[in-house]
């Protein structure tokens, strides 16, 4: 906190007057079914983002990186995506969130603290916006709650940078707890949290460097179709967590998607069984039973990998150098680790959940994979932690 107010400062010669704390974030499984309406599972993490901020008497807007060493300077008529412009457009997009409805933002300075890259993942854009959405309120003053503030990161996502607003991202950031993960359930547009009090684990994020390279392109699955298609599969029962399941019998699955092209079928079939990954999981955690937990994460893995195909060998192989750590002889089905890709697939990054014992040999496989693979990994062992507050 303090290295941030000197930053910046340093930088506009006076201290800031809010400093927002926002963290980190993977998606732990169900990331690739929000357009379904599905559900997602996601971890906020002690990978802090900073957004200070303070006005000045110019009327623009300057915007500070230090650890990109990059300045911009941008007027509220000059507000305008621009590619040159990349983290800074998550800012913008948050100003224009504001304006578009109604809000008079004055000019202000802002400086952004992340020791961790937009680059790399693990939410530090939506942490970068959510920051700034919380920052601008907070100086100004703006009476809005929560819904509102919703509104605005909508607007930002979807009209100035004409992107997806995925609300799992937002509520993961607004909401994560300690000790807790964050349930998003995309029909309602709500969330609840379930427990992660495991001492005895240690998370692990790892940026594998391998590059993204798409073997398909997920958009052919997001067609209203193909949503209502999945859709007729969807079976409301009571006695099941969040209310709702898919239908269970293979010749009726198998039957209702028959009318789709057989690649589509294949994602949408394994859209079926991520859900049920995420019921799994919810189930595990609520009964406190790891083993039940890590064995929907894994499964939720070998999904990704033969259903949905966005794995890639290199993530595949420190997967499987995971599983052979310490793996439960006596009982397989309840697993002492797990692991799986994590965001947008097709390369670059996973996380492990493992016994704090075993964390010295998963680096040693991790030494192995750069010198069989190339690619130096980077690694971060992580916990959950509390969501978008004032510093």
């Amino acid at each position: 906190m303090d290295l941030v107010k000197d930053i910046h400062k340093s930088e506009y010669g006076e201290n800031p007057s809010v400093v927002v704390c926002t963290p980190g974030r993977f998606h732990l499984i169900g990331e690739h079914s929000w357009f379904f309406r599905d559900k997602t599972l996601s971890m906020g993490v002690n990978l802090p983002v900073y957004v200070a901020v303070s006005f000045n008497s110019e009327g623009v807007f300057h915007f500070y990186f230090p650890q990109l060493k990059d300045r911009k300077k941008i007027s509220m008529a000059s507000m305008k995506l621009r590619k040159e412009d990349r983290w800074a457009n998550s800012i913008k997009a948050m100003i224009y969130g504001f304006t578009s409805g109604g809000y008079d933002v004055k000019g202000l300075n802002f400086t952004i603290y992340s020791e961790i890259l937009p680059s790399a993942g693990f939410g530090i854009n939506t942490a970068i916006k959510v920051g700034a959405a919380y920052a601008i309120r907070e100086i100004h003053n703006f009476k809005c709650d929560e819904s509102q503030i919703l509104q605005v990161i909508s607007r930002g996502n979807i009209k100035f940078l004409n992107s997806t607003n995925y609300i799992a991202d937002i509520l993961t950031a607004i909401h994560s707890d300690e000790k807790s993960l964050v349930l998003t359930d995309h029909a309602a547009k709500s969330h609840v949290l379930l427990p992660f009090d495991y001492p005895e684990k240690r998370i692990i994020l790892v940026d594998a460097k391998v590059p993204r390279v798409s073997i398909w392109n997920e958009d052919i699955i997001r067609e209203a179709e193909y949503a209502l298609l999945i859709g007729e599969l969807k079976d409301r029962k009571s006695y099941v967590r969040g209310g709702w399941r898919y239908e269970e019998n293979p010749h009726e699955v198998n039957l209702v998607l028959s009318i789709a092209p057989e690649m589509i079928h294949k994602k949408l079939h394994s859209i079926i069984m991520e859900h049920q990954f995420v019921l799994d999981a919810w189930d595990g955690l609520e009964k406190h039973a790891f083993g039940s937990f890590a064995r929907a994460v894994n499964h939720s893995h070998e999904n990704m990998r033969g259903e949905y195909e966005i794995s890639c060998p290199e993530i595949d192989w420190i997967l499987k150098r995971l599983a052979e750590i310490n793996p439960n002889n006596d009982d397989s089905r309840n697993p002492f680790n797990c692991g799986r890709i994590t965001g947008k697939g097709f390369g670059r990054c996973l996380y492990a959940i493992l016994d704090d014992k075993d964390v010295k040999e998963f680096n040693k496989k991790l030494s192995e994979f750069t010198k069989i693979f190339g690619f130096k990994t980077s690694s971060y062992v992580v916990e959950p932690a509390q969501g978008v507050h004032i510093v």
